[in-house]
């Protein structure tokens, strides 16, 4: 009977970890800012959930549907935001996820009713999920991470003159790291890498599109918005409370991408759907 109990134990406290790691964000870095979500101005929400939730996401807590994968929460909702516009013609031109095998997940995903889409020039290693909203997320593999899914970049399209200068403004204004991915530019952020593409011309803003904006969790709200008006950038509104007791306000990139900078309440335990 002891033993029985011990590991009725174990298995609870393994469980709690493994839902409490689902939950948590990469860890901040040297300037407090990670990674923090996809807002998603749904027209059918409940589509979305369901499509998130086959993918591996966990659903949260709160009046609002919230989605959390290892390193990003998607926010599902309308709002005020018209949502109107894919990804794709847009700044952020889609988003992308890593996985353990693309193959075995894709197979699963398309079981649920996932719109799965095959790579490029016949990847194996690839593949593309469109929301039914018009979200393009591309799916890439490591073989060797031990969690099935979790949050990997975000793609932006500019033109070619801008790409060094938006490299240097995401670098300096989040805290990120520059560097290279298969000779394209990229900067990494904590739980993200934004990476840079070149696009014939220049793209539609994100706001008001279906993915309405991107956002970044932030340490110290007050401090870092200190820190990002001192280097000349301008808030798009004052910072507030949210209902959700978290600190909020909103900038735009110099070339259309709505962010959004939270200091977060705290998330709670993931809801089983």
């Amino acid at each position: 009977m002891k033993k029985i109990s011990v590991l009725f134990v174990l298995l609870v406290a393994l469980t709690l970890t493994a839902s409490t790691a689902a939950a948590q964000q990469a860890p901040f870095n040297e300037v407090g800012v990670t990674m923090g979500h996809w807002h998603i101005a749904s027209k059918d929400v409940e589509a979305n959930k369901k499509l998130f939730l086959a993918m591996g996401g966990k659903l949260m807590p709160g009046a609002n549907p919230q989605i959390m994968f290892p390193g990003v929460l998607i926010n599902l909702v309308l709002g005020t935001e018209k949502g109107d516009g894919a990804t794709q013609g847009s700044v952020v031109n889609h988003v992308g996820f890593i996985v353990d095998n693309v193959q075995k997940r894709a197979a699963q995903w398309k079981a649920a009713g996932v719109n799965v889409l095959p790579g490029g020039n016949n990847r194996v290693d690839q593949a593309f999920v469109e929301t039914p909203d018009g979200v393009r997320i591309e799916i890439l593999e490591d073989k060797t991470q031990s969690m099935p899914i979790r949050n990997e970049h975000v793609h932006l399209s500019l033109p070619e003159t801008e790409i060094a200068k938006a490299q240097a403004w995401y670098a300096k204004t989040f805290g990120g790291k520059p560097g290279t991915r298969n000779n394209a530019p990229v900067v990494d952020i904590p739980g993200v890498q934004i990476r840079f593409a070149r696009a014939d011309a220049k793209q539609a803003p994100t706001r008001g599109r279906v993915l309405d904006h991107i956002g970044f969790d932030v340490k110290d709200h007050a401090a870092f918005v200190k820190k990002i008006q001192s280097e000349g950038i301008k808030l798009d509104e004052p910072p507030r409370k949210s209902p959700t007791g978290s600190t909020i306000t909103y900038i735009t990139d110099p070339w259309g991408t709505r962010i959004e900078i939270v200091q977060r309440a705290p998330l709670g335990q993931p809801v089983q759907p």
